[in-house]
């Protein structure tokens, strides 16, 4: 499908009636001193139906992944896979290697641990890198699958005994200061999770936790109270996170609540689950399962050396569909590196100049329309208009990945990070694919929510299949609590409804008119 740049002053100059059900929405309590940005156009004509601030910069939040994400899916290609190498240093006495086992790290996302059946990457709506908002889940695969892969190839190659070391490689980048921060070696995303069921009134709670790696513990004090009661859990580590303790209590009858805790030192961590899965697949080292990674004995090179196995990773364009799916920020950031990596760099930073390039001389998006300093859009400085990200949405309607990309960000009402909103009663779900974007801080003079940003972008799909791109955000909003912000999100995902009736509507009625004002969608 063609689509028409989107024009800066075109774009910025027009402003259409939103209508009254969108205005309703926009001056309700909490709105009083935002500033909403709007931004719809039809992509195959060109033609603004909406505008208001198109020109103006935004806190971009995890929409700053449109961004990310497109240059990645181009610089990597959506077919690439990532192949992480073991290799075996020292010599061979038959079955015993008198040596090392080296795991070259290549900064693969999920090693396995949320590989499908069908070789597709599995995710849930709210995922649990994202435990701290209410519905966090986790998806039934093994964060272990990767390693007990490569574990049975190295018994398969001839080695069942390990006079050495296992050492994790993690040399490939320099993780960057970015928060969460990327790393070579990565492992259930370098966490651990934590999910508290509830049981009887008065009983001690079910902890069910996960990867169960030496030397980590985790204790449990949480108790179960009567149905309607207190849910509330706390988390704490040791300094070197191995030792994790959940305390307070859980209403009976209430759903599993999900926590997690942070791996501190993810090569130590690789390397003790990895020897670990030597040890289930019949291998066996010599050296201490526990303790910091040797880094220092790793070989200059490994020329000479064999390769005893390798994982390989599901495609890139899976590992783009999470990020934008649940708004994966560890995924984000490492894409960056990914970039870098790929153009021979171990300076993360360095895929901003990639990025620049994307933008400028592939997606012909004008790169002053951002102001970047991570992939994920967690840096308080960052920011985009809505013209520069309809561009970016724009860019995609002109390459053959034009339909994946589209389905793979949050599909309004079915799935991803929208698919809590629009589910029932909504002649739009499922006609919305939009990546959100969300910044929040404590406003501790006035003790509330402080929302920076809540925003998305995306295409609306009319009734008749044809594709509109649009933004939608507001800045400067705020909310008493973290749940009653739940329903800012649910009021930006109500205009993206509202937009997309009021196109349908207007093709399928009268065709080239302005846009009905329509009635408001039921979450």
């Amino acid at each position: 499908m063609a689509a028409t740049a989107v024009a800066g002053p075109a774009a910025a100059a027009h402003d259409d009636d939103l209508g009254s059900a969108i205005e309703a929405i926009m001056h309700k309590p909490g709105y009083e001193h935002a500033q909403w940005g709007v931004l719809e156009i039809d992509a195959a004509s060109g033609k603004v139906i909406h505008s208001r601030f198109a020109n103006q910069f935004f806190i971009p939040g995890s929409t700053t992944k449109l961004v990310t994400i497109s240059s990645a899916w181009h610089t990597l290609g959506p077919d690439h896979r990532f192949t992480t190498p073991v290799m075996a240093t020292g010599s061979r006495n038959g079955s015993t290697l008198n040596g090392n086992l080296a795991l070259v790290a290549q900064g693969d996302l999920t090693m396995g641990g949320r590989t499908k059946p069908d070789g597709s990457v599995d995710y849930t709506d709210i995922d649990h890198t994202e435990a701290s908002l209410p519905g966090a889940s986790l998806t039934p695969e093994n964060p272990l699958a990767g390693l007990n892969q490569i574990a049975r190839q190295v018994h398969d190659s001839g080695i069942t005994r390990v006079n050495g070391n296992v050492i994790v490689d993690p040399r490939l980048f320099t993780p960057p200061a970015l928060d969460p921060q990327p790393t070579p070696m990565i492992i259930n995303d370098n966490l651990i999770d934590l999910l508290t069921t509830p049981t009887s009134p008065g009983q001690p709670a079910k902890l069910f936790w996960r990867p169960q790696v030496a030397p980590y513990q985790v204790t449990s004090t949480v108790r179960t109270v009567a149905a309607g009661g207190a849910t509330n859990n706390q988390v704490s580590a040791s300094p070197d996170g191995t030792r994790i303790a959940l305390s307070g209590t859980i209403a009976a009858g209430s759903e599993p609540l999900l926590k997690v805790s942070p791996v501190q030192d993810p090569n130590a961590f690789g390397r003790t689950a990895l020897i670990e899965a030597l040890a289930r697949a019949g291998v066996t080292v010599s050296a201490d399962p526990t303790g910091p990674n040797p880094q220092e004995a790793l070989p200059a090179s490994y020329a000479g050396d064999p390769q005893v196995a390798a994982y390989v990773s599901p495609p890139y364009s899976q590992y783009a569909k999470l990020i934008l799916k649940v708004s994966h920020n560890l995924g984000a950031n490492l894409a960056l590196c990914n970039m870098a990596v790929a153009r021979g760099s171990g300076d993360c930073f360095d895929a901003f100049g990639i990025e620049h390039a994307f933008l400028t001389d592939v997606a012909h998006v004008d790169p002053t329309q951002f102001q970047l300093a991570d992939g994920r859009g967690g840096v308080a400085s960052d920011r985009a208009t809505p013209i520069g990200l309809d561009q970016i949405l724009a860019y995609w309607l002109r390459t053959p990945d034009a339909e994946a990309f589209r389905l793979s960000l949050p599909i309004l009402g079915v799935d991803g990070s929208n698919g809590i909103s629009c589910t029932t009663d909504c002649p739009a779900k499922g006609k919305v694919f939009a990546k959100p974007g969300t910044v929040l801080g404590l406003d501790r003079l006035n003790q509330q929510i402080e929302v920076g940003a809540q925003e998305e972008a995306g295409y609306l799909q009319t009734d008749s299949g044809r594709l509109h791109l649009f933004y939608i955000g507001v800045t400067g909003a705020s909310s008493p609590d973290l749940t009653s912000f739940i329903g800012i999100f649910d009021d930006v995902n109500q205009i993206s409804a509202l937009l997309q009736e009021q196109a349908s509507a207007a093709e399928h009625h009268h065709p080239g008119a302005a846009p009905p004002h329509g009635g408001r969608p039921t979450r």
